[in-house]
């Protein structure tokens, strides 16, 4: 009995004191403390409100004197007090920190800033979000605590006095280890790239750390670094993802379909790297609310999630300067201004002619007898620009209305002159686009999304042959026009079930015309497209396990016909370290690139968007399906990756045939069984990656032949290695690329009859190029001038072995010896570039 009363007033006494140790330790505003001593003492305190109203300290002890109180003050605020007269204090701050609550928000292990991390005054509505820098501010208006939360990190709680210094302080966050099984890896090839479980690759060009011969996040420069996708011929506007043509990609900016993708012609993208937030790509297995592309997507957002402060940035290089603004109007609206525009007509960089010699080989701008090229300072007129306006406005709490702008062109005009004769030639590419977007989050398990856009593509040339006076005029025009509708419904925590509806109108213009002999065309065509879309995602709490099952249900209104389209993606954790990824899509294209002739546009742009007939040119349909394994752990990342993917209803037209079958008309199909593998290892600021693809792709023309060959752009092996670095500020990369060469035709001999010659072939693509190989370099070094204004510089040389590498090569008559020869289209010399931000 005696024992359990002890133990019971043991308990008491323990409760009684840690109470009274708590309460003894509560803190309260230094405000509330000064007028408690006022009161006991009977003296007086002036301040700036600004001054105190952050501190919150534990009482001083009733019982001490006023000087101990003072002294107790002093101590925990490192504030001044200073005695004026017998009853009155001076309380202020001698660091004159007439500045807001500021600091920075890091990740802990990579020391990158975070974006869109939420802070909230405990007990007021003050709140805010950490900008690109992982910069914020907040207003002094309380000493309760600040909370900070983020999806992908712990939160944490500060003191407001841990803000009240001379300069912003910086706090590091841990990252969620569950969060982050979402993602395979949050470093993927390089920072500021992460893979998704669902298959896809992300890009965040604001986090962008290196890739060797880039001095920026280029979007489509980048995603050449993926396993996969290659380009044959060094251009972004002929990228190769499974051996897929070009116009078998979609590329969509904030929803809108873009048809230019790139500036110079194919060698620099055309989405201008200021304004990006988010690219994401798809090889496989994408959401059945994307449709028109049978090979990949790739999606570019220049949105952000919040209404976010005003900066801007300046930039340039030795090809083009650009300029990127944000400007807050309020709190709950921001417009966003961005341009580029190239500097050729200016003055002629040697990264400048090193393009000019890559681009126009062997088109009507170099003379093909011996392949040199015009003094371009004298001769040739060429520009590119881009721009974009954006209107971002949140109403009410649960509305957001975005109306985006954008217009690409690129514009060539060049003279030919030979003794007194001179003739003038033009080429022009634009495409124009606007994009309406209405998001309605009804609340946190439903939202309502609706996109509409409207997208024209218009190439335009007109040639003056000066030995005949002949003059062709072409031009190629898409308009297109789409709506779609999407709704989520979260109905569990497990599982979200979306569906939509999506309308398309679509009409494509080629017309050609030719004075001497005369001869005129016009083809117009239009298609309309409905589509209905069901998709369900079951993912647990746990994020062991993805499940994406989606339904694409499309009708072609011109054709009376459906076609449905069932696209998967599974991803499920076998081990902590070891993830199973199957994904799988069909899918089909109504819309793609022909050549009609390889001089067509002046042989700088050959390639004219046409839609598919149904006959001639049937509509293209894939089926993809991919089986693959991720592992992470202790900084390595493996991924494995094997594929099959088959495509119906190509023509020999979109395919680029220099051979037997350059001006055949035919239909076939090409199917791909492929590996692409990549092992990555970090060592804190040094890693290094290294992948490989391997590509059996065939093509299968029945009425051509009655055999498989080589598809054009077959690339059997390709290997690529980086070894990155990145300490603070500064980064540097090398890299290696090394590929076999792409399948041409060779000839049967190198003689052709005296009358009709023609050359005879072997059969098509029996030989291979010469192995492509090239090493790049890229640094960079970032400068903090002040809080708010930074200074980026970065210098890249691509080829830096200056490598010859032939990336094509096609045969035609030498009608002066009646012989055959050979003609090669060489890839980019060694180029240095160099490039200066400044940010504010």
């Amino acid at each position: 009995m005696f024992q359990k009363r002890a133990v019971f007033l043991f308990i008491f006494l323990l409760f009684s004191i840690l109470s009274y140790a708590q309460e003894d330790k509560t803190v309260i505003p230094l405000k509330n403390i000064l007028n408690l001593i006022t009161s006991q003492h009977d003296v007086r305190f002036n301040y700036i409100e600004d001054e105190i109203i952050v501190y919150a300290i534990v009482s001083p002890n009733k019982k001490w004197s006023l000087e101990q109180k003072i002294k107790y003050l002093k101590k925990q605020t490192n504030l001044q007090f200073k005695l004026v007269s017998q009853k009155y204090y001076s309380i202020y701050n001698d660091k004159k920190l007439d500045k807001p609550l500021c600091g920075f928000l890091l990740d802990y292990e990579t020391g990158k800033p975070i974006e869109n991390a939420l802070l909230t005054i405990e007990g007021t509505t003050n709140t805010t979000f950490t900008d690109a820098d992982g910069h914020f501010k907040l207003p002094k208006v309380s000493s309760n605590n600040i909370k900070i939360q983020h999806p992908s990190y712990n939160s944490i709680t500060l003191n407001p006095k841990e803000l009240y210094v001379v300069d912003c302080p910086k706090f590091k966050l841990q990252a969620i280890i569950q969060s982050l099984d979402e993602v395979i890896t949050q470093r993927y090839i390089a920072t500021g790239i992460s893979k998704k479980n669902d298959g896809t690759i992300q890009i965040k060009p604001k986090k962008f750390g290196i890739l060797p011969g880039l001095i920026e996040p280029d979007v489509l420069q980048t995603m050449q670094q993926v396993p996969g996708i290659i380009s044959v011929d060094e251009a972004i506007s002929n990228i190769n993802v499974r051996g897929g043509t070009h116009d078998q990609n979609l590329f969509l900016w904030n929803g809108m379909r873009i048809f230019q993708t790139g500036h110079f012609f194919g060698l620099i993208s055309a989405f201008n790297p200021s304004l990006s937030q988010e690219i994401t790509i798809s090889k496989n297995g994408s959401s059945a609310f994307f449709g028109e592309s049978v090979s990949s997507l790739v999606t570019i957002s220049s949105r952000s999630n919040t209404i976010e402060e005003t900066h801007s940035s300046l930039s340039s290089n030795l090809i083009s300067a650009e300029f990127f603004s944000k400007i807050k109007l309020s709190d709950k609206a921001n417009v966003t201004v961005a341009g580029r525009r190239s500097l050729t007509d200016f003055f002629s960089s040697p990264t400048y002619k090193n393009y000019s010699n890559r681009i126009f080989q062997n088109t009507i701008i170099t003379d093909l007898n011996d392949n040199q090229i015009i003094n371009y300072n004298n001769d040739v007129d060429f520009y590119f620009y881009d721009a974009s306006l954006q209107y971002q406005q949140k109403i009410g709490t649960k509305n957001e209305l975005n109306i985006d702008f954008l217009v690409i062109e690129n514009s060539l005009d060049f003279n030919q002159t030979v003794s007194n004769l001179s003739e003038n030639s033009k080429l022009t590419q634009q495409n124009f686009g606007s994009t309406f977007r209405w998001k309605t989050n009804w609340n946190k398990n439903n939202f309502t999304e609706i996109t509409a856009y409207l997208s024209q593509y218009d190439l335009q040339s007109n040639n003056k042959s000066i030995e005949n006076d002949q003059i062709l005029s072409q031009r190629n025009k898409v308009l297109d026009y789409s709506l779609k509708i999407k709704s989520s419904n979260k109905l569990s925590s497990s599982f979200t079930l979306n569906s939509g509806y999506q309308f398309n109108e679509t009409g494509v213009t080629n017309f050609d015309e030719i004075n001497l002999p005369i001869f005129s065309r016009t083809i117009t065509n239009v298609l309309l497209t409905h589509a209905g879309i069901v998709e369900g995602i079951y993912e647990p709490e746990s994020k062991k396990t993805l499940i994406t099952a989606g339904l694409r249900a499309n009708y072609f209104d011109k054709f009376g016909t459906f076609l449905f389209e069932p696209r998967l993606q599974f991803n499920q954790s076998i081990t902590p370290s070891v993830r199973l990824e199957i994904l799988a899509e069909q899918k089909s294209q109504t819309l793609s690139q022909i050549i009609d002739l390889q001089q067509d546009f002046l042989g700088v742009e050959k390639r004219r968007w046409t839609l598919a007939n149904n006959n001639t040119i049937p509509i293209q349909k894939s089926n993809q399906f991919s089986i693959g394994f991720n592992f992470k752990k202790n900084n390595w990342l493996i991924t494995l990756d094997n594929f099959y993917k088959k495509i119906t209803g190509i023509t020999t037209s979109s395919q680029g045939f220099q051979n037997q079958f350059e001006l055949e008309k035919s239909v076939g199909d090409y199917q791909v069984f492929g590996t692409e593998f990549l092992i990555q290892k970090s060592f804190n600021q040094f890693y290094t990656w290294l992948s490989y693809s391997y590509n059996d792709n065939k093509y299968d023309f029945n009425q051509l032949t009655n055999f498989n060959f080589p598809n054009n752009f077959e690339v059997t092996h390709a290997i690529s290695w980086a070894g990155i670095y990145e300490w603070k500020q500064v980064k540097f990369a090398l890299g290696t690329k090394w590929h076999t060469g792409r399948p041409i035709t060779t000839p049967v001999n190198n003689f052709v009859t005296q009358t009709n010659p023609k050359i005879v072939y072997n059969s098509p693509n029996n030989s291979k190029l010469e192995d492509y190989f090239q090493v790049n370099f890229s640094a960079s070094k970032k400068w903090n001038l002040s809080n708010t204004i930074k200074l980026e510089t970065a210098v890249s040389v691509l080829n830096l072995l200056n490598t010859k590498n032939s990336i094509n090569r096609f045969y035609r008559v030498n009608s002066a010896n009646n012989s055959v020869e050979s003609v090669d289209t060489f890839s980019l010399e060694m180029t240095p570039n160099f490039n200066v931000r400044l940010s504010f």
